[in-house]
This record gives structure tokens, C-alpha cells and sequence, in this order.
């Protein structure tokens, strides 16, 4: 009898052992999962705040530089309003210098917007496209496809090909049926 009780005691020591290990290993495997998972929702926050902090630096000048293409606008409408023949012509030479004068700026404020990421797009023959271009009217134009932009009332902006403001534009419409 001592013997047998022994080994049925030693039995169920054995399978209480082996039923513990069971639980610890399935313990384990959890905690391991656990990990993995925290370690992959760590770089995922790693990666998003990279991208955060980069479009941060890429977009941080847009407000600013919205808030200058009146002064863009202006600039243009200024120099465009000398006559061609005038802006190269000895008649009047304070007229050309000024025209010289807008227009330089004009190419270096351009220049620093395109140092920024800031690019003009003037889209006159390119298909309309509503992200970029914003429809002022419809035109007709039987020399053009419809759906073209067929006129450009006033140039629009992209900063890091995100449009800042769509350029105002005609569009050409589909010919009467």
C-alpha cells in the first residue's frame, strides 16, 4: 500500500508539474505577444511622428506664403501694365527702369517661393483638373478639347504639391449638339 500511494502521490506531483509548466508556457507565449505588439505600436508612433515632424518643416511657410501672393499678384498686374512697346523703348526711361525694377522683384520673390517648395502653376492647355484649378466660367473654343483650360485668369500655387491656392481658370466647354 505505501508504495502504491508513493507512486500515485509521486503521479499526481508529476502531472500537477507538467499541468504548471502548461500555464507557464502559455504565460510566456501571451507576454511574448504582448511585446511584440508593443514594440510594433512603437515604431508605428516612431514612423507617424517622423512624418509629423517632416510635414511639419515642408509646410510650416504655406500660411506665411499664402499670405503673400497678393503682393505676387500685384507685382505682375504692375509690370503688366506697361506697354510692351514702352518697356524697352529710350522714350521714357523712369518708366523702364520702374518696369526693370517690378519685374526683378517680382522673379526673386518667385525665386524665394520656389526655394520654399512653392511653385506658380499656370495651366493654360492642360486638362482641368478641380484639385489644382478652380472654374470661373466655361467657354467656347471649337480650336480646343472640352475640358481644357482654354483661359487663365490668375495663377495658382502649389507648396510641395499640395495646392496653397487653385489657379482661376476658363474652361472650355463641350460644343453645341
Amino acid at each position: 500500500g505505501a508504495d502504491a500511494e508513493a507512486a500515485e502521490a509521486e503521479v499526481d506531483e508529476v502531472g500537477d508539474l507538467k499541468k504548471r509548466v502548461a500555464e507557464l508556457e502559455e504565460e510566456v507565449s501571451s507576454k511574448h505577444d504582448q511585446v511584440l505588439r508593443a514594440l510594433a505600436e512603437a515604431e508605428n508612433a516612431r514612423r507617424r511622428a517622423k512624418i509629423d515632424v517632416d510635414n511639419a518643416h515642408k509646410f510650416a511657410v504655406g500660411k506665411f506664403a499664402k499670405s503673400l501672393l497678393d503682393t505676387a499678384d500685384n507685382l505682375a498686374r504692375a509690370a503688366d501694365s506697361v506697354p510692351e512697346e514702352l518697356r524697352t523703348s529710350d522714350e521714357n526711361p523712369a518708366l523702364r527702369q520702374l518696369y526693370d525694377g517690378v519685374a526683378m522683384t517680382d522673379k526673386q520673390l518667385h525665386k524665394t517661393f520656389e526655394q520654399y517648395g512653392m511653385k506658380k502653376i499656370w495651366p493654360l492647355g492642360e486638362k482641368f483638373d478641380p484639385n489644382l484649378h478652380d472654374a470661373l466660367f466655361e467657354m467656347p473654343n471649337p480650336d480646343k478639347e472640352p475640358g481644357e483650360v482654354g483661359h487663365v485668369a490668375n495663377a495658382g500655387y502649389v507648396l510641395h504639391d499640395r495646392c496653397v491656392r487653385p489657379a482661376g481658370v476658363g474652361v472650355v466647354s463641350k460644343p453645341p449638339e
